[in-house]
């Protein structure tokens, strides 16, 4: 590994080309947002909540995406280098715990995000089957395979190609998305899509709790729109352009699945949807036929793909960044000698969701959100706070709204996902941070940093001369 007093790779002086602008990172961000997930979700969703006041959990996800996309935006817009979260937690909890918590989330990303990807994998399968109802379980499995095997060659090339790939890709999703909202309002019947059962607005403890279940499935759904703060190494005018990428993509996102939402449980009694695995086929063949169905499937099978390749080009920056500075395996951090891109992360991504893609949609889902929680959404709310009031100072382009209500709503919001993960991903995912929290210790003591050594503090982009200097000093 690095030696621990090195210098960190200077924010303003990346060794990633800068080659997103708005348009792309926008388009990266919708197409990780809107891949084949609420396509997936929906007859979840019905069943939580059991008809179709439902659509309260697009609302609430919506309301929680927005502040915790504030977050994100003041604090990528405020630090600008690859890594996202890992560079947020670094500069926040240096002073008390050293290198813990970027170290946490490095071990806790490494199952989430290909987690999240395996969702995307096992989504198209699932849409494959609706040309191939009698697809056999080695087949579907062997299909996933060679999805990932795919995603990962096109990400094979320079950052600038991908730009440009990413753009049509945008394309075909909002084509996507669109024609399922104009099937769906085409045949659209109002008395069936509020055909709400009697006590669904019950304030009682069932009601809470399929809220609370949706909430979460809709996090998921939401999921995404901070994927270009892992790419902010590679944006032009990040200050700028990172928290327009990450509001935007929200906002649109959010009129966007509601209106969808409404559309479908117009067209398809919610009870039938309840028991269907290709939602978007079902509702374009009851408004404009098989024929319809068929190209509707495809585009969703698409927009999967594109969700896909998305995440795995933000997250494969993430274990890249770490390994540059010293907190993760050194191999992480090597760079295509030709293309220019993080080849070793992005191959170990890769063969991750390949293997996640052997668990079932549920729990990986439930997983994946109790532990992304736990490390990154609660710590980058605290990070916000200690970051103003340790680093007043530093440059921040954008500043969070209603501060500090958002982000109260924000951790509030997260604390309600968490406990309806349930008992079992609770406890799943304290006992992967314990054994994070034991990796630590054993590779603290051998590089003798806190707590068997002393605490180095680096406030990288606290001012332009020592973040050009990369300058630290250890307390």
């Amino acid at each position: 590994m690095t030696p621990v007093g090195s210098a960190p790779s200077s924010p303003r002086s990346s060794p990633l080309p800068r080659s997103l602008d708005l348009r792309s990172a926008l388009a990266v961000n919708l197409i990780q947002i809107c891949g084949i997930g609420p396509f997936l979700t929906i007859p979840l969703m019905l069943a939580a909540m059991g008809g179709p006041q439902a659509m309260l959990g697009w609302i609430a996800g919506a309301v929680l995406a927005i502040a915790d996309g504030m977050v994100w935006a003041e604090l990528g817009a405020a630090m600008p280098g690859a890594g996202g979260t890992y560079l947020y937690l670094r500069e926040a909890f240096q002073y008390r715990t050293g290198r813990l918590m970027p170290f946490l989330f490095v071990w806790t990303a490494m199952l989430v995000i290909p987690a999240i990807m395996s969702t995307g994998v096992i989504g198209i399968v699932q849409y494959l089957g609706y040309y191939l109802p009698a697809l056999s379980s080695v087949s579907a499995h062997l299909i996933a395979l060679a999805v990932v095997g795919l995603i990962v060659t096109l990400l094979y090339r320079d950052i600038a190609s991908i730009g440009r790939l990413t753009a049509v890709l945008c394309l075909v999703m909002l084509l996507t998305v669109g024609l399922t909202i104009l099937a769906a309002f085409s045949h659209f019947n109002s008395h069936l899509a509020f055909a709400f059962p009697a006590g669904a607005f019950r304030l009682q403890r069932p009601f809470f709790t399929g809220l609370g279940t949706a909430l979460l499935l809709a996090t998921y759904d939401y999921a995404g729109y901070n994927t270009t703060a892992y790419l902010a190494g590679e944006l032009r005018d990040p200050g700028r352009v990172l928290p327009r990428s990450i509001l935007y993509s929200v906002l649109i996102m959010m009129v966007l699945y509601l209106t969808m939402n409404i559309g479908i449980l117009g067209v398809v009694p919610w009870l039938e949807l309840v028991q269907s695995k290709s939602v978007g086929s079902l509702v374009m063949e009851r408004a404009w036929g098989p024929a319809a169905a068929d190209i509707l499937t495809a585009l969703i099978i698409i927009t999967g793909f594109a969700s896909v390749f998305a995440g795995l080009l933000g997250g494969s920056r993430v274990p890249y960044h770490a390994a540059k500075d010293g907190v993760f395996l050194p191999w992480f951090g090597r760079l295509h000698p030709r293309l220019r891109f993080p080849h070793v992360a992005l191959l170990t991504m890769g063969f991750l969701t390949a293997a996640g893609t052997f668990f079932e949609l549920g729990d990986l889902i439930n997983l994946l959100t109790a532990v992304m929680v736990l490390v990154q959404s609660l710590g980058q709310v605290v990070a916000l706070t200690v970051l103003r009031r340790r680093q007043p100072q530093l440059p921040r382009p954008y500043r969070m709204a209603g501060y500090p209500l958002t982000s109260l709503i924000a951790l509030a919001g997260w604390l309600y996902v968490y406990y309806s993960s349930g008992g079992k991903m609770i406890a799943l995912s304290l006992l992967w941070l314990g054994i994070g929290l034991a990796a630590f210790a054993a590779w603290a003591r051998v590089g003798r940093i806190w707590p068997f050594g002393p605490i180095e503090i680096r406030e990288e982009f606290a001012g332009v001369k020592e973040a050009s200097s990369g300058t630290s000093h250890s307390r």
